[in-house]
């Protein structure tokens, strides 16, 4: 089937089912894997989103079967299927390995692949996949990423039904080539570097000023930090957290993840505060604290 432009989602789509993802993994799995349409929609408009945009994001990743109709409380809503979970916790172990370097001496996982011509689209599907995980092209259908990315490039393997067209490895670098040079060839590191440096240009403002507020709105703290969950969530994508010994010595990584995790600690509770109102039948409280201003973004 031919994908004319308008078929295309638009900007303003993507967005929704991005926001809509990192909700889904920040807040709803707290909220008890359920959320109230009612409430989520109400929510996420205080995110700048518009509602039918929210909807029709909830009714997509609902055909994809990650979220099933559930009524609680005389609440309607949805509920994560055990896939959306799945999905869920396997999106949290590539953003923590970001966060955690690799140890050298583990070793790397090699994956190399001979799948036919006609069957090229899954071809492209494992190279997605293993993009996706972080691993680096490194030879012509030789892929290669620190050894603790083994299971999961197996699970992606498995999933595809490629087991017998791919051999996977586990070894020492011994010789050849230097290790930084290959790593440079395989992955974008620059770009990758970029990432993390707009992320810290973005936010370390707004983490100086959330240190000297003495109170935080709970609208801000939710708009707050699902904005930086959500930027942060596909960074570490291309990123399977790379020993230290073969990168800069000013990769800007490690600021990155040190903001991130600061600005986690001072928002995530009040930020689920303010959620968990929208999850009850009782009426809300407005929510009138001004203390903190509105997320300023450097240009």
């Amino acid at each position: 089937m031919t994908v004319t432009k308008g078929d295309r989602p638009t900007a303003a789509a993507r967005r929704s089912r991005t926001v809509l993802v990192s909700f889904l993994g920040a807040i709803v799995r707290k909220m008890g894997n359920w959320m109230p349409i009612a409430g989520a929609v109400e929510l996420l408009t205080e995110t700048g989103l518009d509602a039918p945009s929210v909807r029709t994001a909830v009714f997509r990743l609902k055909k994809r079967g990650w979220l099933v109709s559930e009524s609680r409380s005389g609440m309607r809503g949805y509920a994560l299927t055990p896939a959306a979970l799945e999905a869920l916790a396997t999106g949290d172990e590539v953003i923590w390995h970001a966060r955690q370097p690799a140890d050298l001496g583990d070793g790397w996982c090699f994956v190399n692949f001979s799948v036919p011509e006609s069957a090229r689209a899954l071809r492209h599907q494992l190279t997605a996949h293993l993009t996706s995980l972080g691993f680096g092209n490194i030879g012509s259908a030789v892929w290669i990423a620190p050894a603790r990315m083994l299971p999961a490039a197996q699970r992606a393997i498995a999933e595809l039904e490629l087991t017998e067209q791919c051999a996977v490895f586990v070894g020492d670098y011994v010789a050849g080539q230097a290790l930084p040079s290959m790593v440079r060839g395989g992955w974008d590191l620059d770009g990758i570097d970029q990432r993390y440096r707009e992320f810290l240009s973005e936010y370390e403002g707004e983490a100086d000023r959330l240190a000297e507020a003495g109170v935080i709105a709970g609208t801000h703290a939710f708009v707050t930090y699902l904005s930086v969950i959500d930027h942060w969530r596909k960074l570490p994508f291309r990123d399977p957290g790379l020993p230290r010994e073969v990168l800069a010595e000013d990769w800007s990584g490690p600021a990155a993840v040190q903001l991130f995790e600061r600005m986690v600690t001072t928002l995530e509770g009040r930020a689920l505060a303010h959620a968990a109102s929208y999850w009850s039948t009782q009426p809300r409280t407005p929510d009138r604290t001004n203390a903190a201003e509105p997320l300023q973004r450097t240009p």
